[in-house]
């Protein structure tokens, strides 16, 4: 009967075993559970706070569906049509557009969100015409004249 060889591990190699983690200090080896411990969590932090948002996406559409106002101002005077553009949720912005949301209601309103963001495929979309942004708006550094 032939007896199988081990690879030979050079000597300055140490092969993983359990003596070898228990020449950690105990603190060494609890910092060490707590950093991954806190990677996990964090991971699922960002998991939690993407699902948070494309709920919310989501509850947007649904609302449009069941024919809620598109154009309801919350308590504080703002669209949802802006607030989708703050939000970057520009599938959002063309469903509420599409489902006649008003672009120039509320404060700012969505057209003037676009231009302070600087978001000029929107302010297409948003059939901003001349006069929908007063000298008030602020405009992004990056559309000012002196760039």
């Amino acid at each position: 009967m032939a007896t199988e060889s081990s690879p030979q591990v050079p000597d300055h190699v140490a092969a993983p075993t359990q003596s070898n983690t228990n020449t950690l200090p105990a603190g060494t080896v609890e910092f060490a559970h707590r950093m991954f411990d806190a990677a996990r969590g964090d991971i699922q932090s960002s998991f939690k706070q993407l699902t948070r948002a494309c709920q919310s996406t989501l509850w947007q559409m649904r609302k449009l569906q069941r024919k809620a106002d598109p154009n309801r101002l919350n308590d504080l005077g703002q669209s949802m049509i802006a607030g989708a553009v703050f939000k970057s949720h520009d599938e959002v912005v063309r469903v509420l557009v599409e489902d006649d949301a008003d672009p120039r209601i509320g404060k700012p309103t969505a057209i003037e969100a676009a231009h302070i963001f600087g978001r000029k495929e929107l302010i297409e979309v948003l059939g901003a015409k001349q006069g929908d942004i007063g000298t008030d708006v602020p405009t992004p550094l990056s559309a000012r004249p002196e760039n």
